[in-house]
């Protein structure tokens, strides 16, 4: 977290109606206002609603939430974004910058738990280059008899197959408080995203971190087998020593921003082995002397892994032949 300075915040603001531009951070943006809390501000101060500079627009460029800018203050109370500061890292979806921290939440059920969305959404994360962490969300559920054994199976294949990976995964209850005060440990310190398919639990599960809060939430349609989008924008949140951007769920996601020959750089295990492959560029499909596909055949690379693998490649040169 960035370190507060001893200027106070309403100091700042009133020196800012004499022209002078101010630091911050965008912790909300809606209906194409963007809310700006200066540098010094504390947590719950009040934010600045600001509309951006059209050079912003001409140029191609829009303002995120987790963006540092500098804002002015305008005569009505309002503000102006005049400059975006270099960002850390970018998301396209969800649309913020400067996270250092994703944290994946998947349901064990309801919606039950699909390992293709979320290596899906592992190839998004590690595109963007942010440390990622798996969250199983829901798994109080177990314990009321819904598909107990199915859900069981796919927490347990979720622990096997990503924890050899390299990633950390958090078991949580927002209904019993389990794994809750775990996680907040691990956010703190940190600007964390949460993603995850619609009605997987997030907003339950940051109203259990933040008591008070009380993000809206809701049931899953039991006929489509997913969450409504409860959360219609996003914004960060202070968690107590960190910052979380709360985001819509996504039940799909594309690789328009990605590359074909980026793909296997996003799969960590394919990463470690690809300078084995005999050929540069090789694209772990068919070609001999490659060292994933060799790493498939003795075991040591998960067979879901290497399809999905396969199955997003496929998608990929597919929306490139449309386009």
């Amino acid at each position: 977290m960035r370190k507060q300075t001893k200027k106070s915040s309403s100091s700042s603001l009133n020196a800012a109606s004499s022209g002078v531009q101010l630091k911050g951070t965008i912790v909300k943006a809606l209906s194409g206002y963007y809310y700006v809390r200066a540098e010094d501000a504390t947590p719950k101060a009040e934010t600045v609603q600001c509309r951006a500079r059209g050079v912003f627009k001409n140029k191609g460029i829009s303002p995120l939430v987790g963006d540092e800018v500098m804002f002015s203050l305008t005569e009505n109370g309002e503000g102006t974004v005049e400059e975006i500061l270099p960002r850390t890292s970018e998301l396209i979806r969800p649309p913020v910058a400067n996270v250092d921290l994703a944290i994946l939440v998947f349901s064990v059920t309801e919606p039950s738990l699909n390992l293709q969305l979320l290596d899906k959404f592992l190839v998004h994360i590690e595109h963007a280059g942010i440390p990622a962490v798996l969250c199983l969300s829901k798994q109080d559920l177990e314990n009321d008899g819904l598909e107990t054994e199915e859900a069981q199976a796919a927490a347990a294949s979720v622990q096997r197959i990503y924890r050899k990976l390299g990633y950390e995964v958090f078991g949580t209850s927002s209904r019993l408080g389990e794994g809750v005060d775990s996680l907040h440990e691990r956010l703190k310190g940190h600007v964390a995203v949460f993603a995850g398919q619609s009605g997987v639990g997030k907003s339950s599960l940051l109203n259990a971190i933040v008591p008070g809060l009380e993000l809206e939430t809701n049931a899953i349609s039991n006929r489509l087998g997913r969450g409504k989008h409860t959360t219609r924008h996003v914004e960060l949140i202070e968690i107590g020593g960190g910052l979380v951007a709360d985001t819509p769920g996504f039940s799909q996601l594309d690789f328009t921003e990605l590359g074909i020959e980026d793909l296997g750089y996003c799969f960590v295990e394919m990463r470690e082995l690809s300078p084995e492959c005999k050929f540069r560029g090789c694209t772990h499909v068919h070609e001999p002397g490659c060292a994933v596909l060799a790493a498939v055949e003795a075991g040591d690379i998960e067979p879901s892994r290497h399809e999905h693998y396969l199955l997003f490649m496929a998608e990929m040169k597919e929306k490139k032949r449309r386009y």
